[in-house]
C-alpha cells in the first residue's frame, strides 16, 4: 500500500499527492491518486529496450500513464506487454525482453552511475555536476540550467557543488 510506503519515509500522503497534483496540473499532465507502489524494476528494463528501437520513446509516456493516471501494476509482465503493444511495440519481443532479462546489466549499471553521482530519488535531473532531486516546477530546472552555464563561463571559478 502506498500509505505504509510514505508512513516508513514520515511522508504525509494528503500533502504529497496534492503538492503533485499541483505540479502535474501546472504542467498540463494528467495525474491521479494513487493507492499502491509497484515494483518498475521490469518497467525500466523494458524502457531501455525499447529506447533501442524507432518509436521506443511512445513506450515512457505509456508507462507513466499506466502507473500515475491509471494505476496500473507496472511489475506485471503480462501489464508491461499490454503497455508495450498500445505503444506500438512487438508484443512477442516485449515478452522475450522480459522473460530473458536482457537489459537487467544495463539498468543495474544505470543504478551504479545514479548511486555514485548522489541520486537518492526519481525523478532526479542532473547537468554539469549540479542536480535536483524529486518533482520540480520549471523555474527550478531553470535555474539548475542557469547554474551549469554560469559555471561554465569563461573566467568562472565557481565548481560543481557537492
Amino acid at each position: 500500500m502506498l500509505a505504509d510506503f510514505y508512513k516508513s519515509r514520515g511522508i504525509d500522503p494528503v500533502q504529497a499527492h496534492e503538492r503533485m497534483s499541483g505540479l502535474m496540473a501546472q504542467e498540463g499532465l494528467p495525474y491521479s491518486k494513487r493507492t499502491h507502489t509497484y515494483n518498475s524494476r521490469l518497467a525500466q528494463e523494458l524502457g531501455k529496450w525499447a529506447d533501442t528501437l524507432p518509436g521506443g520513446e511512445n513506450l515512457h509516456d505509456a508507462l507513466f500513464r499506466a502507473y500515475f493516471v491509471d494505476g496500473r501494476n507496472i511489475g506485471l509482465p503480462q501489464e508491461l506487454v499490454a503497455i508495450a503493444v498500445a505503444a506500438g511495440l512487438s508484443a512477442e519481443e516485449a515478452t522475450r525482453v522480459l522473460n530473458e532479462r536482457t537489459f537487467s546489466n544495463a539498468v543495474d549499471e544505470d543504478w551504479r552511475r545514479s548511486a555514485q553521482v548522489g541520486v537518492t530519488g526519481v525523478p532526479t535531473f542532473v547537468a554539469g555536476g549540479f542536480g535536483v532531486v524529486g518533482a520540480q516546477p520549471y523555474e527550478v530546472l531553470e535555474q539548475l540550467v542557469q547554474q551549469v552555464l554560469a559555471d561554465k563561463a569563461p573566467g568562472s571559478d565557481a565548481g560543481p557543488a557537492g
